[in-house]
């Protein structure tokens, strides 16, 4: 759109039901902070203009909510008389003149940019307010939408609504869209003669019909307008959010065996033809190219797996691993800060941190790479095409060159030539006979104690 709009967040409230020391907005849905959803909802609708009105944890918030493409205000909103006085909180920034002001909350993660491009198309159409709505089943306990010929008549919360208006199904969102224009005259005249005191948002539509202008009312899917008030409401969230990204993500080629037991992060990206197995967690900052396989029971939080590449089952990949093409990382192995060469095999028991494998080189079970002195991390380079035997402990710093060779049960301290074969352990003893002593003697030991 060509028109400009500013967007403002509502984000100050006290976190009273969630029962927590942080403000509600940011609590995590799929790995990052609910604000943050929201705002980038805001991004993909063209809006490039947020006011942030603000209450506890503001810096922190502000922070959860700063994007390179938007440009962040925030406003701190003191005293909480209702939703129409925490929008005019913002009223610097509304002043600055737009062509649309957006009304939105921090605790809707999961709104896209559609119902708040069609507020928008609503005021391009020439109405000073559009309501951002919903259908539902069951609407109690919610504002009903009172639509005339297809104009918006009033907002009527249920407490004040007749028998017959308890019966429409179409239901306040509490999102909406104003004319910039006239937004700060329209939300100037919104008055607290009720119960409470407090100034309702929602009075602006009957205002602004009285005085001579338009309002309607656009639908979004009930499931986009879904707040967050505790921490049921947060799991049943963060289900909603998982469900839609798998279906997104199978129908664009992703292979799920169990999709309901795989848990993905806002960014994780995965090219299709990838085969994930059941229970597994993706973290923040995964990245699956095409034709890996994930087996189950794996955790991975900031890697990257190459193409063809096969991790797990009970895989752990920590951030910066990066898996190359047709490389593994089999069962029970770990991976941190580590490059896997194309073709390389990590399978059994293992543990790789901050180290450089080479392409097709073997890394038996139970070998660990020894980084951490206590102090500082070290870092271990294996070159290509080498083989380290089993229940191996690579001590850093060390290098392992090309095709080289490590004895089963070798602590490695020195680095190891190209080709050459390192034995990094005392040498075999065999004493005829002496196991036999031996035993005679533990089985003596043990009678005596009885006695």
């Amino acid at each position: 759109m060509k028109r400009t709009c500013l967007a403002i967040v509502l984000a100050a409230g006290e976190s009273t039901r969630m029962k927590s020391s942080m403000s509600k907005v940011l609590h995590p849905v799929a790995g990052r902070p609910m604000i943050a959803h929201v705002v980038e909802a805001l991004a993909n609708a063209s809006i490039s203009s947020v006011a942030l009105v603000l209450g506890r944890d503001a810096e922190i918030v502000q922070s959860a909510a700063a994007r390179n493409d938007i440009s962040l205000s925030a406003f701190l909103q003191t005293e909480r008389l209702g939703t129409g006085h925490a929008v005019l909180a913002a009223k610097d920034a509304i002043a600055k003149g737009y062509d649309d002001i957006l009304v939105v909350f921090g605790d809707t993660p999961l709104i896209t940019a559609g119902p708040l491009l069609a507020a928008r198309k609503g005021l391009a159409d020439g109405n000073d307010v559009v309501v951002i709505g919903f259908q539902t089943a069951d609407p109690a306990g919610y504002g009903r939408l009172i639509v005339e010929d297809g104009a918006l008549v009033a907002i009527r919360e249920e407490k004040d609504a007749t028998a017959e208006e308890k019966k429409i199904t179409y239901c306040n969102g509490g999102l909406m869209a104003i004319n910039g224009a006239k937004a700060l005259e329209l939300l100037g005249k919104i008055g607290n003669a009720n119960a409470k005191g407090e100034y309702y948002l929602t009075d602006i539509v009957e205002i602004a019909r009285a005085a001579g202008g338009k309002a309607i009312a656009v639908e979004a899917p009930e499931t986009e307008l879904t707040g967050c008030n505790n921490r049921a409401e947060l799991a049943m969230i963060e289900a909603i959010w998982q469900k839609r990204r798998r279906h997104e993500l199978m129908v664009s080629g992703v292979s799920m065996i169990a999709p309901e037991t795989v848990f993905l992060a806002f960014d994780t990206q995965i090219a299709q033809d990838v085969l994930i197995e059941p229970n597994v967690v993706f973290g923040p900052g995964v990245t699956i190219e095409s034709g890996a396989i994930i087996h189950a029971f794996s955790h991975l939080e900031g890697a990257h797996v190459g193409a063809e590449a096969t991790v797990g089952p009970y895989a752990r990949l920590r951030p910066g691993a990066n898996l190359g093409p047709h490389s593994k990382v089999g069962n029970f192995c770990e991976v941190k800060k580590a490059e896997i060469g194309a073709g390389a095999k990590v399978n059994h028991l293992t543990y790789i941190g901050d180290a450089f494998v080479g392409e097709k080189t073997n890394i038996g079970a139970g070998t660990i790479t020894c980084n951490y002195d206590g102090v500082n991390k070290h870092i271990t380079r294996i070159g290509a095409n080498a083989f380290i035997g089993s229940n191996s402990s690579l001590v850093a710093p060390v290098s392992i060159g090309d095709g080289a060779l490590v004895a089963s049960g070798s602590v490695v301290t020195q680095d190891v030539p190209a080709d050459a074969v390192a034995f990094g352990r005392a040498r075999q003893e065999i004493k005829p006979g002496r196991a036999k002593i031996l035993r005679e003697r533990y089985q003596a030991e043990k009678a005596s104690r009885k006695k």
